[in-house]
């Protein structure tokens, strides 16, 4: 009688994991589809609630700078609340945001809106990574369960943009900000019964000085590089806020080294593969959302497609993505180890984005487009799955929190670094080309920066293999 019980409470626990990576990935997709669900959709909330250019680029850093500069503090959140109960409250905090975001009146609600979207993400995202650790522990299991959930924060950008595009052409742009509800709705519900309970360390301190200054540093540095697209780098506003970044920076990584309780313990960055994934995904997302906002614009200013149109070509990043880390990474993992897929994943992404340099008014979808869509999606593919896999491991259990929220930290700094610059360097390239009229120009910009953004990738890839060496996972 015994062993007959037996099978049917392991395939109940079996189908519980999995219904946990359910909850914890519909969690993880909320807050990496608002990155850029709202994109397509802006130009109709700007004309409908009156927004300058200006108010319409902050409706885009209110969500990213504020999701970003306080992750490590929702990490921390984490570790002292139980990331079981961030996770559900985040969730719930970032449907009821997205509410008043979607019934906004006027600017300022709809920005301060989607600022507060980011603080709930900050504490929703970094329960996902820690809590799909403990739930899956056994290693081919656990590669499967990471392949899908990288494939997720990867593909999310894509799949915000061709959900984006659908909502703002057949409803309304506000269905952007409302198809966050039953979403968050689910993730919480299903959260309660499923996910695993992690007890909260009430002896974890909070470090207010240190989130104030890790957010000022991020804060300071993306303003500035947003700033020199219309003000240049000689601009005094621009050099103030690069001055402030600098010490900002500095006096939190000091400040690291000098407290009982760091927001973020410099020995989780001793491990040279677990530092080497922070700057993979740092790196990749640099470019990676430099070349969606690019091409964006190229496929709906340029080319004339509808913004439901638009999302539809991005897929074919989701395909390359989703296949190559499902079905490849997990697999070779366990044979090569970290390094080569890293490696492999960030050249492939750089070489895609550099093909993009032969981006023209007449480029074609199918001859371009498309395949740069794959080769990028598919080093995504190759490289992400190990960043979730490594990223963790060998972390005290009190520091998992911490330790997941600096991916999504480093992901979200990358995306915003990564907008703010090359958008700064495709202005000035714009601005350079005159002479090729404004549909020339403007396209000769998009393919300068996105062969910036492709070397800065490349480099990232060789740093990444001096830092983790030859030594197998």
């Amino acid at each position: 009688m015994t062993t007959t019980l037996a099978a049917p409470e392991g395939a109940r626990t079996d189908q519980r994991r999995w219904w946990a990576l359910v909850a914890i990935g519909l969690a993880q997709l909320l807050v990496i589809v608002d990155t850029t669900i709202v994109n397509i959709a802006l130009p109709s909330a700007q004309h409908e609630l009156g927004m300058s250019d200006a108010a319409r680029q902050w409706t885009i850093s209110a969500y990213t700078l504020a999701f970003g500069g306080l992750l490590l503090l929702g990490g921390r959140l984490a570790d002292r609340l139980g990331r079981k109960n961030t996770l559900i409250v985040g969730a719930i905090g970032f449907a009821l945001a997205s509410a008043v975001g979607g019934a906004a009146s006027g600017p300022g609600m709809f920005i301060a809106a989607r600022a507060a979207q980011g603080v709930f993400a900050a504490m929703l995202a970094p329960s996902t990574l820690s809590l799909l650790t403990v739930t899956f522990t056994e290693a081919k299991e656990r590669a499967k369960a990471f392949g899908i959930f990288s494939a997720i924060m990867m593909s999310g950008a894509a799949l915000g943009l061709l959900a984006g595009g659908a909502l703002a052409e057949y409803l309304d742009w506000r269905w952007c900000l409302y198809v966050n509800l039953p979403l968050a709705a689910v993730a919480a519900v299903l959260g309660w019964f499923v996910l695993p309970k992690v007890e909260g360390h009430r002896e974890t301190k909070l470090d207010w000085i240190s989130a104030i200054l890790g957010s000022g540093g991020i804060v300071s540095l993306v303003y500035a590089l947003s700033e020199a697209a219309t003000r240049g780098w000689g601009s005094g506003l621009v050099l103030g806020f690069l001055a402030a970044a600098v010490v900002f920076v500095v006096s939190f990584v000091v400040r690291q080294t000098r407290v009982a309780n760091p927001l973020l313990p410099l020995r989780i960055l001793a491990d040279r593969t677990r530092s080497a994934g922070y700057l993979t995904i740092a790196g990749a997302s640099f470019g990676m959302f430099g070349m969606f906002l690019f091409l964006t614009y190229q496929l709906q200013a340029i080319m004339h497609y509808s913004p439901f149109q638009a999302g539809l070509a991005f897929l074919p990043f989701l395909l390359g993505n989703v296949l190559v880390s499902t079905l490849l990474s997990r697999r070779l993992l366990p044979r090569t180890g970290p390094r080569p897929l890293l490696v492999i994943g960030l050249l492939l992404m750089g070489a895609g984005l550099v093909v993009l340099t032969q981006l023209t008014p007449d480029s074609s979808y199918w001859g371009l487009i498309l395949p740069v869509e794959l080769v990028v999606g598919a080093g995504g593919g190759f490289a992400m799955p190990v960043v979730m896999n490594t990223a963790t491991a060998g972390v005290e259990a009190r520091e998992s929190g911490v330790a997941s929220a600096f991916i999504t930290t480093s992901q979200q700094v990358g995306a915003s670094l990564g907008t703010a610059s090359l958008n700064t360097i495709a202005s000035s390239a714009t601005a350079s080309a005159a002479g090729l009229g404004t549909v020339g120009a403007t396209v000769h910009g998009y393919a300068v920066a996105n062969g910036w953004g492709g070397a800065i990738v490349a480099a990232v890839a060789i740093g990444v293999g001096v830092l983790v060496g030859p030594k197998k996972a």
